[in-house]
């Protein structure tokens, strides 16, 4: 069984391989990009939160 890809989670997996925000594949102002949006924000404030702890 194949399901949708779930945009907050493909966001979430392009913040974890480095992918900028800029590289979202879905069009400005659709649901679909609002949630890969999210999804690549939560990883990558996560990312920088855990750089700062390290200073």
């Amino acid at each position: 069984m194949t399901a949708d890809p779930d945009p907050f989670e493909e966001g979430r997996r392009a913040a974890r391989k480095h992918i900028p925000a800029e590289a979202n594949p879905y069009q400005d102002g659709s649901d679909e990009h609002a949630l890969w949006s999210a999804g690549h924000e939560q990883v990558a404030g996560e990312a920088e939160a855990n750089e700062s702890e390290g200073s």
